[in-house]
């Protein structure tokens, strides 16, 4: 541990009391969605599973630390993240729990990860290529721009390694669902359940969760909504709601 690399455009933070994250000073940090979509995997103690565009490895190290999935493929398609991803793998002690691999999504193959999996989640860039600001790093612009694969390709990666029934879990912006459900549908991972992420009561959704199952057929559970904070007004402070604490702290929603 002490040897482990850290450079001089990265630092480390401390996630919780069991995770600690390198990130490169100019990428982009994690945040809610990060820890929204490690809630939102169900427990499968035994299954094996892959993240696409596993960026630093947040939502992979989270799933490990709280024994979520048996093992983990981390697949990240930028060099140097997924060398952050294996240092962090390495610093937070997960060797056994998590397998970092530089690759493609859209080119990836069963069989190079041992086989068919049982679950594969994702935190996919959200904003299609020219929309929104270009970043000056480029690692900033993988992670927020479509330019190494749309929710079309990450869906038809989950459907490529998944086995018959297996889950994809996938995180996305409310004012593209209808892209999301879409590419689903193309690709037979018919959504199950699905929970919408909302600032406060008076604001509308600004993130939405879904599990969709490869070969299931058509029945949708939207949940109640997760309101994250209340107040906010001169008189009283912003303060996480008791249910979006209690999912920060046990990692289950």
């Amino acid at each position: 541990m002490d040897s482990l690399p850290v450079y001089d455009d990265e630092r480390i933070e401390k996630v919780n009391d069991n995770i600690r994250l390198i990130q490169k000073t100019g990428g982009l940090a994690y945040g809610t969605d990060a820890y929204m979509l490690a809630a939102f995997v169900r427990p499968q103690p035994r299954a094996r599973a892959a993240e696409l565009g596993s960026g630093t490895g947040i939502v992979s190290l989270l799933c490990a630390e709280k024994q979520k999935l048996g093992h983990i493929f981390a697949l990240e398609i930028h060099p140097g993240l997924a060398d952050v991803g294996r240092r962090n793998i390495v610093l937070n002690g997960f060797e056994d729990k998590i397998t970092q691999l530089c690759a493609d999504i859209r080119d990836i193959k069963p069989g190079e990860l041992g086989g068919v999996l049982d679950v594969v989640f994702s935190n996919p860039p959200y904003m299609p290529v020219g929309q929104g600001k270009r970043c000056e790093q480029e690692i900033r612009n993988i992670a927020r721009h479509e330019t190494s694969g749309g929710i079309a390709d990450f869906c038809e990666a989950a459907a490529r390694l998944l086995k018959q029934g297996g889950i994809f879990y996938v995180v996305w912006r409310p004012d593209r669902l209808v892209d999301l459900v879409t590419s689903l549908r193309q690709n037979r991972l018919e959504p199950k359940r699905m929970t919408f992420i909302c600032p406060d009561v008076t604001s509308p959704p600004s993130v939405v969760l879904t599990e969709a199952r490869l070969g299931a057929g058509p029945s949708l559970k939207i949940t109640p909504p997760l309101v994250l904070y209340k107040g906010g007004s001169d008189s009283q402070p912003r303060i996480m709601t008791e249910k979006a604490a209690r999912v920060y702290e046990t990692c289950l929603l």
